[in-house]
């Protein structure tokens, strides 16, 4: 990489890093944009297709969210599909049958309220009953050939949006935005060791050299706490790091099928998945898992782990809080114990067999290399575990610290777009808001 003085660098060559150099070069006059990736390749890790469940979150079939919650991330969704239409080769966003499953009388009754609360947003969502089910998805509502005993309903959709190869998309970001008016430098294998500022911006120490830039923006997963802590913030911030791991079974779902959400439990539902790159097999997943590193299938990174952690009396009580909730406490011993080799089968397929009643142990294969890590914020100040999106923006600073999306990679455009308000507001440069507005909003702009 030739240019080392950069108006803007990007730490992370992930979907977030490419999301936002796509949105800076297409649509304001900031002029050198530099992606510095400590892999060899972009996306290497979470949002790699091999590390997510590959799911366009539009809130039509996530549980946990509020309405609000599901109006915003379906704008910020529609914004992935608007992007697909202006490429000239989209080879990363699919439509696959969807739904969210219901069964037994209780969680019937709730869904059939969510449904109609829903509907007037989301009108291409129907109320299925089990014959519906049945022919959309023979294997939930079948068992042993016969209907399933217990009363089951779905809201679900055949012809929407629903995969998407984050991957891929990620160098279609790419792509796109050496299209775009900036000039635009990729640094592969360059790791970012230290951030320091100086008079004219700052300086970042790598392996391949120094760079200086006038705004940062860290998109590195867990790492970018660390990197903040460097420069003085985030000091009140920890990070617990939760890894999700998938089973393959044959095909057996045509599209995805999610479960109704515990309220009780933080973490995400079990839900099937066609698979974008093991198309000859349906995922399921994830299981949740404490894992005492930033990364999930690479060496080290575990005394990073631990610098991020900050073990401490609020950290410790934070835990003490989780486990003394008897759900939360059973659900994590269960998906312990879905991590042993010789049990976690027989375990994983009783919670299986709510949407795949047919699926038996040795059915089940463990899918090894798959699944990812997601840094969760415990905020110290609180003593709270904070779920969804974090992020850093220190005031009179010209940094920005991204430490998880939420709902994952879905939200990379809608978070490019936020973070591009702040560095052009902050580097006096103008952005096309307008353009943006019309070319990936559909008119109708997000919240500030």
């Amino acid at each position: 990489m030739e240019n080392r003085n950069l108006d803007v660098a990007i730490v992370g060559g992930g979907i977030s890093g490419s999301a936002l150099s796509y949105m800076l070069s297409k649509y304001s006059d900031v002029k050198t944009i530099g992606i510095l990736e400590k892999y060899e390749t972009l996306s290497p890790l979470n949002s790699n297709a091999r590390a997510n469940s590959q799911t366009l979150h539009c809130g039509d079939i996530e549980t946990n969210y509020t309405l609000e919650k599901a109006k915003l991330v379906k704008k910020q969704a529609n914004m992935v599909v608007h992007f697909a239409d202006q490429v000239e080769k989209n080879d990363f966003l699919y439509k696959f049958p969807k739904m969210i499953l219901a069964v037994g009388d209780e969680e019937c009754e709730r869904l059939e309220k969510r449904h109609h609360d829903f509907a007037e947003d989301f009108p291409y969502m129907e109320l299925w009953d089990a014959d519906k089910i049945a022919e959309v998805e023979p294997a939930v509502a079948l068992k042993d050939g016969k209907p399933r005993p217990e009363k089951i309903l779905a809201s679900g959709c055949t012809n929407e949006y629903s995969a998407v190869n984050y991957g891929n998309m990620s160098k279609a970001l790419i792509a796109e935005a050496r299209k775009g008016s900036a000039n635009l430098k990729v640094s592969l294998s360059t790791q970012v060791q230290n951030i320091r500022k100086t008079v004219e911006g700052y300086e970042l120490d790598t392996n391949q050299g120094t760079f200086k830039a006038k705004f940062v923006v860290v998109s590195a997963g867990g790492h970018s706490l660390l990197l903040a802590n460097q420069v003085g913030y985030g000091l009140d911030m920890s990070i617990l790091p939760m890894a999700g791991s998938f089973y393959y079974v044959p095909k057996m779902l045509n599209g995805k099928v999610y479960t109704m959400q515990n309220d009780k439990l933080p973490f995400a539902a079990l839900h099937g998945d066609p698979d974008l790159v093991e198309l000859s097999k349906t995922r399921i997943g994830p299981t949740a898992l404490v894992l005492p590193k930033l990364e999930r299938y690479t060496g080290g990174t575990y005394l990073d782990f631990w610098k991020s952690l900050k073990l401490d009396r609020k950290v410790i009580k934070v835990f003490w809080d989780l486990m003394k909730d008897k759900t939360i406490r059973n659900y994590i011993f269960r998906n312990f114990a879905f991590e042993i080799p010789w049990l976690r089968r027989r375990l994983f397929a009783k919670d299986v067999q709510k949407f795949l009643p047919d699926v038996k142990p040795q059915d089940l294969e463990y899918a090894s290399g798959i699944g990812g890590l997601r840094p969760q914020v415990i905020d110290k100040t609180t003593m709270q575990l904070k779920l969804g999106e974090a992020s850093i923006v220190p005031e009179n600073e010209n940094l920005i610290f991204n430490m998880t999306p939420s709902p994952g990679a879905t939200t990379c455009l809608g978070n490019a777009y936020r973070d591009a308000k702040i560095v052009c507001e902050r580097l006096g440069v103008p952005i096309k808001r307008q353009k943006i507005v019309d070319d990936l909003l559909g008119g109708e702009d997000l919240p500030d």
